[in-house]
């Protein structure tokens, strides 16, 4: 499964704030979760073809590959912790996806 997050940061957050929280605690932890094939955070850059900006500042994508794991992983102290501060940082989407083949 393929997990999309989408959000901004809430006002009293700085970008750099975040960066250093993202590059120093969430990036690295959340790469080592047994769960977790891919974790990566992108900024965006504007709309597509257009000279309005994105609704949303900040897209995360993580590859999971077992969701069971992944709530036992979730649910461990320090990851709860990292959570928490998170949300604490950012309004933010959760969209779970389940790729289309032909």
């Amino acid at each position: 499964m393929r997990i999309i997050a989408l959000f901004n940061l809430k006002p009293e957050i700085s970008p750099d704030e975040y960066l250093a929280f993202a590059r120093t605690l969430d990036l690295p932890t959340v790469n080592t979760l047994p769960s977790v094939d891919s974790f990566r955070i992108f900024k965006s850059t504007g709309l597509l073809f257009s000279e309005e900006p994105s609704p949303y500042s900040y897209i995360e994508i993580l590859d999971i590959n077992d969701m069971d794991q992944f709530g036992t992983d979730a649910a461990t102290p320090q990851m709860q912790e990292i959570a928490a501060k998170f949300q604490g940082m950012a309004d933010v989407i959760f969209i779970g996806t389940e790729e289309i083949t032909a």
